[in-house]
Formats: C-alpha cells, structure tokens, sequence
C-alpha cells in the first residue's frame, strides 16, 4: 500500500506519496515524520520557475535574515537514484544533496528536500537539451580519463614537453569518443517528453539526485509558494512553515 503523507503549510496542504521503490528515502521520511521533526520548519529555499525546498531544523524559529540550508539530523542517505523510472517533473519530491565535488556517492541530505516546479519546454528545447547532456557524458569521460594519466601529465609539464602533451590530448581525445560511442547516449523517454511537454518540470537535474515521491494534490500550493517574494539566500520574505504527518488509511 502506498505510503501518503500531508504537508500542512501556511499556503495550503500537499499530500505527497512516497514511493515503495526508495524504501531508505521513504523509511526516513517516515520515521522523521512520526518524530515531529519537519513539525515547524520552512520551506527555506524558494526559486521561482524551478523549486521550494525545506526541511532544514535551523529553520525552526530563524530569525530574518539568518543562512538556513546547513542543518539536517546528523546523517546522509545511501542514493537512490532510479532514473529513467523516476525524474523530475512537475510535483517530484526530491532528496536536497551537497554537489558532487563534497559528495562523489550522491548520498542524499538526513532531512532536506524539494518539490519541483519547473517549466514547460518544447521538443526542440529537449532535443537541444540531449546534445548538452551528450557534451556532458564525453567531457565526463575525458576528464576521467586525464584524471588515470595525472602523473604523466605532470611530468610532460614539468618536462615542458609540448608536443608529448599535444600528442597525449589526443591520444586521450580518440579514447573518449570510442568509449562513448559504446555508451549509451542520453536519451528522454517518452514518458519524459509527455511530462516536460505538457505538466513541465526540471529535466537538467535527472539522474543527478533522488526522487522519492510525487504529489497528489495541492501543486496549486506549491504554484503560490514558488511564486512568492524572497530575499538573500532565496529565502521567502514571509516565512513558510510547515508541519507534516502520515495519512492513515
């Protein structure tokens, strides 16, 4: 049975379902939920066209204009990352995260999290999109690649040997385009022209982070809070608390 939880803010409810398929990410949700610890934070983070994220325990009671983003329960969460099957439409609820030069595992923040808002884009836009996320899979491979052959690169430097590094780019150049030629390219599924197509959402974030769960009702809710006013550090001019609790039924 699916696992349904309640955001009660002061903009409106959203009741969010948690997905089975991420169990550590919906066991924690749970256990915080039933804890009371969501129970007076802010939605902290607000960007409009794009997320609301909350879930940070220093926002309990923050004063205007204090940092928020930092606090959390003490602990990460193993990614869980299943993409194509889960992405970042509109209504997704994700698992905040440190970048991955802090955070190479992905692993997800204790607490924090975000609902996608987004926009909608054309298949033009998403056809361009692919070309960058291919730009992206070869300059991922290629700085692997320099990455194994640090030492040599080094020493060529240190030797001042310019045609040995000229010789060794390309070398390195020829490698990754035969490498990526063998994978498989980023590609959006159908599901995921539809959702972007027609509802909207995040696309430049999927297989970045995890999402969890998705919500059933009240994206007007999340529409207003999106929508509002904030200040430095993005954080809403009017404060935006919530408390959450599991729906019994």
């Amino acid at each position: 049975m699916a696992t349904k939880v309640r955001l009660h803010t002061t903009e409106g409810d959203i009741l969010v379902q948690l997905y089975d398929e991420t169990p550590l990410h919906r066991d924690n949700f749970i256990k915080l939920a039933k804890e009371g610890f969501y129970n007076g934070t802010l939605f902290h983070r607000v960007i409009k066209d794009f997320m609301i994220q909350g879930g940070d325990p220093d926002s309990i009671g923050a004063p205007a204009g204090k940092m928020l983003g930092t606090g959390g329960p003490g602990y990460n969460i193993p990614a869980e990352i299943l993409y194509p099957q889960f992405f970042h439409k509109r209504g997704a609820l994700s698992a905040a995260r440190l970048g991955d030069d802090m955070n190479p595992e992905r692993e997800s923040s204790g607490s924090q999290f975000y609902i996608v808002w987004g926009q909608k884009y054309n298949q033009g836009q998403l056809k361009q999109m692919e070309k960058q996320l291919q730009m992206q899979q070869e300059q991922a491979v290629f700085d692997r690649l320099v990455a194994e052959h640090r030492a040599e690169i080094m020493d060529l430097r240190r030797n001042r040997d310019r045609a040995g590094l000229q010789e060794l780019q390309d070398r390195l150049n020829a490698e990754t385009h035969a490498l990526c030629q063998e994978m498989e390219k980023p590609k959006f599924t159908a599901q995921q022209q539809e959702a972007y197509t027609t509802i909207g959402g995040t696309p430049h974030l999927d297989g970045q982070y995890t999402v969890f769960g998705e919500v059933l009702e009240g994206l007007d809710v999340v529409e207003r809070i999106q929508a509002c006013q904030t200040l430095r550090g993005d954080r809403p001019k009017q404060d935006i608390s919530m408390t959450v609790e599991l729906v019994e039924e």
